[in-house]
């Protein structure tokens, strides 16, 4: 578990929301949920998207690879869901949860993941 915190604290290093691509970063939920909220008319709507799948999906992967499967409390739905649909969703949860939007942002994604995706055993 160690080891997973060590790699989600060394993705969101460095990240961020901001005005330009170049420049985005991640201080909390709050950044996490403007750049994947990006309006479709924004010039950056491709950027942002794109950042906010790739952060998502690494993350998930990461933890995926690193937490064996008795351990895990998300799981994978059967149909996966789309990426665009995580994202949305994740917005959407967040945005009715102004109390985590100070938050490490990947603390308020796996907060989401788990309560959307849980594991039933």
């Amino acid at each position: 578990m160690r080891r997973l915190i060590l790699a989600l604290a060394l993705l969101t290093s460095g990240v961020a929301v901001a005005a330009d691509s170049s420049t985005f970063q991640l201080r909390n939920a709050d950044d996490l949920v403007v750049a994947c909220s990006v309006p479709q008319d924004h010039a950056l709507h491709a950027n942002a998207t794109g950042f906010c799948h790739g952060l998502l999906v690494g993350a998930y992967s990461y933890y995926n690879a690193t937490v064996s499967a008795e351990n895990r409390f998300i799981c994978t739905p059967t149909p996966v869901p789309t990426r665009a649909k995580v994202m949305n969703e994740f917005v959407a949860w967040a945005k009715s949860r102004p109390q985590y939007m100070n938050d490490p942002p990947l603390d308020a994604l796996f907060r989401y993941l788990a309560e959307t995706y849980p594991c039933r055993k």
